[in-house]
């Protein structure tokens, strides 16, 4: 029996997944109830860590993350920390079997946003394994609940849908990350001389890890499949409007959807889930 102190434990990373994002909070909202409170506490702990990378900029942000880090695996071994985010997070490390190896090269990633600006290829690809797919795996490991089988028949399609909303939030969010943080995170890619033919060949990048992603999902257990497809179809109309938006406006301005379209889109995923389309 859940005790009073895991729920609130719990009930904080919820609180924070709802107020970060209306995507992630709808979408947990459409999961069996079983698996919601486990993908809150993944949630909560990922939001945390970004923030201090991206956020804190008045405190000694490496001395943060690696007290988070320490914090993190003292937890996962210890079984309890008086840190409410990082206690339900461990709480499911340990039930559902989290590879350490995964919290490891997500905490890389948000390292490697302290010092590094510009991205080649092979830093490209461990950012995005760090940043998005090992939270996939982590999710994925949640949603086969333990099935060894199912996990790993699954996984390069988890590892493709992490990639895909990453690879959006970099091109959704290009005018931050470029101008206000000096990051450039698509290697090759010269934002002073951005042009559609870039863009065109990152989203054609994209759009493959989107295509394979939603034969993964299709394959989902059913008290997970219409969550999954929800942040699936967000991301999706996301990377439609940023695909019918200039170049030089990409350069200038978020591109957004409205929550009135997201309330629009999770009413089509679940009617689409009653007529079996997905």
């Amino acid at each position: 029996m859940m005790t009073l102190y895991d729920e609130t434990c719990f009930e904080c990373s919820k609180l924070i997944t709802n107020k970060y994002s209306t995507s992630f909070s709808l979408g947990i909202k459409a999961f069996d109830k079983g698996f919601q409170y486990p993908i809150y506490a993944i949630y909560g702990f990922v939001r945390y860590a970004d923030e201090i990378v991206d956020t804190f900029h008045e405190y000694d942000k490496l001395q943060l993350i690696t007290n988070f880090r320490t914090e993190t695996f003292r937890a996962v071994e210890e079984r309890i920390s008086l840190n409410p985010v990082i206690h339900a997070f461990q709480q499911v490390v340990n039930k559902y079997g989290i590879d350490m190896e995964l919290i490891d090269a997500f905490l890389q990633s948000m390292e490697m946003d302290l010092d590094k600006k510009i991205y080649d290829s092979a830093c490209y690809k461990t950012y995005i394994y760090g940043s998005a797919e090992a939270i996939g795996l982590m999710c994925l490991r949640i949603f086969t609940n333990n099935n060894d089988t199912q996990y790993q028949a699954l996984l390069p399609n988890a590892r493709s849908l992490g990639a895909a909303f990453q690879k959006v939030n970099f091109l959704r969010d290009v005018k931050a990350d470029y101008q206000e943080r000096g990051r450039t995170y698509f290697p090759g890619i010269d934002f002073n001389n951005f042009t559609e033919h870039d863009k065109r060949s990152i989203e054609a990048d994209i759009k493959k890890d989107f295509d394979d992603a939603f034969e993964g999902i299709k394959r989902l257990p059913a008290g997970t499949r219409l969550g999954v497809y929800i942040a699936y179809m967000y991301y999706l109309q996301l990377f439609k409007k940023i695909s019918y938006t200039p170049a030089s406006v990409i350069l200038q301005k978020r591109i957004r959807i409205s929550d009135t379209r997201k309330i629009g889109l999770y009413v089509k995923a679940v009617l689409q889930q009653k007529l079996k389309v997905i």
